[in-house]
């Protein structure tokens, strides 16, 4: 599997490439996050949750009913892109509730943007909302992934137990800006 998917217009989102930012050497079959497998649709309620063309951000803090902070584990920049491995934290109870890399070109947001996503302290569909940043995202695949160690320890889930995922792109004022990994807890093991 590559890992990799285009469609007619748009540029395609490598999940390799997502993954390499933080495990070198790794891909979507041999990474610490687990082995990766592309699904045309995922069951309830994880296609809610996931198969939509929205934020991530909106999505988990209408589903869980409150708001969600993001804790940044790793980042790193090289010239004009910027990448970050990340959870998202739903408030009422404390549980993680996603796990994610995002992949952004810098050179596509505004200075004041830019500055909000680097600070590492709100989340980023939250920055590009609050900013009123012309934006579009795009799904560009769904994923079930047997957990592996990285995902046993950010999302407390047990090992080789099924997840699921989607890789993402998102356009910032018409230019495709951000690439995302986004993997979502089980919800029921985030609701008590």
């Amino acid at each position: 599997m590559s890992g990799l998917i285009e469609s007619d217009s748009s540029p395609p989102v490598d999940l390799n490439r997502l993954i390499e930012e933080f495990y070198p050497g790794a891909n979507c079959q041999t990474s610490p996050l687990g082995q990766f497998q592309h699904r045309d649709q995922v069951p309830p309620p994880f296609d809610g949750l996931l198969d939509h063309d929205g934020h991530m951000t909106e999505t988990v803090e209408s589903f869980y009913g409150c708001p969600v902070t993001v804790v940044v584990h790793r980042y790193h920049q090289s010239q004009n892109w910027y990448c970050r491995e990340i959870t998202l934290v739903e408030t009422c109870q404390g549980k993680t509730v996603q796990y994610g890399i995002v992949r952004l070109d810098t050179q596509a947001l505004q200075p004041e943007v830019w500055r909000k996503i680097e600070s590492r302290e709100v989340p980023l569909g939250r920055v590009l909302i609050e900013h009123q940043v012309l934006r579009r995202v795009e799904l560009k695949r769904l994923w079930s992934i047997k957990a592996g160690p990285t995902l046993v320890e950010k999302l407390g889930v047990r090992p080789q137990s099924e997840v699921f995922g989607r890789t993402a792109l998102i356009y910032c004022d018409g230019k495709p800006a951000i690439e995302l990994l986004e993997i979502v807890s089980p919800p029921e093991h985030s609701l008590s």
